[in-house]
């Protein structure tokens, strides 16, 4: 049975500036208090400029991610950059436009560009609370972007890597990487007891390489960061990371498996997808099973 709750969609994704902690010297972050559709974001402190990182979703939630990393940067330049293109992460870039450089990859840019639009039309779809936070949002586009797969900014005394990959979880996913502080931001690579999203949407959108996104998991395992703040969820460490690969790892093996059987996508989803909610009890999202489980159907 459905109740009142579900028919009108999740609750406000509103981002908390309360949230603002210091997690290593001069990084913070705002934790998501595990609200759907909010990130983790975060706000890198050098002593020339201060770097955000991803802002919520619409022009609101921008303007307080902005005001929180004002006090932290004083009269210090500031830049953002996002994780990937999805609305949640970076629909509030708005408010940063004239007030700070904005960084992307080329990959994130042209799949913003191409996507962006799209995306705010089906995210506007998810309830009136997700509506209204987009009310007014405007598509931003970079003022620089990086080639290639990565690029370092000096943030003054400290160094910040960015790195992508191509083709994953979107075609533009990015981390952060603070190779002194051995801090991590993987944006939703990686998330803390929650299903992993696949944005498997065909015909609409199916640019999704679980394959790689895997690979690339195992790369970051072996960066063996102090500390990992996940695109949603508690921070943590290494395992945040170990757990969503040996989830896509042994779910795709599991398909196969089925498929090889000879049955056929809904037939996998009807039967496995709660065995695998039953083997996660305290993992959030369970709706991205099915996602996932038609995903390697499709490609296995």
């Amino acid at each position: 049975m459905t109740d009142a709750a579900d028919m009108q969609g999740p609750p406000p994704p509103t981002v908390d500036p309360t949230g603002l902690k210091e997690i290593a010297a001069g990084v913070w972050i705002i934790d998501d208090k595990r609200v759907p559709l909010v990130p983790n974001i975060g706000i890198v402190a050098g002593s020339e400029a201060v770097l955000v990182v991803d802002t919520g979703m619409g022009p609101a939630n921008g303007a307080k991610v902005l005001e929180a990393a004002r006090r932290v940067a004083g009269d210090r330049r500031l830049i953002l950059t996002l994780t990937h293109f999805h609305p949640e992460h970076g629909y509030g870039a708005q408010a940063f436009r004239g007030e700070a450089e904005i960084f992307y990859n080329a990959a994130q840019r042209d799949e913003l560009a191409q996507k962006g639009a799209p995306y705010l039309g089906m995210f506007k779809t998810f309830g009136p609370a997700v509506a209204e936070a987009l009310e007014g949002t405007e598509i931003v586009m970079p003022d620089r972007v990086y080639e290639g797969r990565s690029a370092e900014l000096d943030l003054g005394g400290r160094t910040v890597e960015f790195r992508t990959w191509g083709l994953a979880h979107t075609k533009g996913d990015q981390i952060v990487w603070l190779p002194a502080e051995r801090v991590l931001f993987t944006g939703d690579l990686a998330e803390e007891r929650i299903f992993p999203i696949f944005p498997w949407f065909p015909p609409e959108d199916a640019d999704l390489d679980a394959a790689r996104w895997v690979e690339i998991l195992s790369e970051l395992e072996a960066l063996d960061p102090a500390i990992v703040v996940p695109g949603h969820g508690d921070i943590g460490g290494p395992s945040i990371l170990s757990a969503v690969r040996g989830y896509m790892v042994d779910l795709a093996a599991r398909v196969g498996a089925e498929r090889k059987a000879g049955k056929d996508a809904d037939t996998i989803v009807r039967e496995l997808a709660p065995v695998i909610r039953s083997e996660h009890p305290d993992w959030d999202a369970p709706e991205w099973i099915d996602f996932a489980i038609r995903y390697y159907a499709t490609v296995s």
